[in-house]
């Protein structure tokens, strides 16, 4: 399936839940598509966990 055809479902899925449910389930539904894509890109492999908890590096910061 394309990105585009991914967009296309997502954007329907959006309006549809703003306009039957109001802006709160527009928002849930934004958060919960969200969390999907970024379980979907872990299980993928595009994503590894250390990347969301490792710190910073502060040497970068300094001047």
């Amino acid at each position: 399936m394309s990105m585009a055809v991914v967009g296309l479902i997502a954007g329907m899925a959006l309006g549809f839940a703003g306009y039957f449910g109001g802006f709160g389930a527009f928002l849930l539904v934004a958060a919960l598509g969200a969390v999907g894509f970024i379980a979907g890109r872990f299980l993928d492999g595009d994503l590894e966990p250390g990347e969301f908890f490792r710190s910073r590096d502060r040497d970068d910061r300094r001047r």
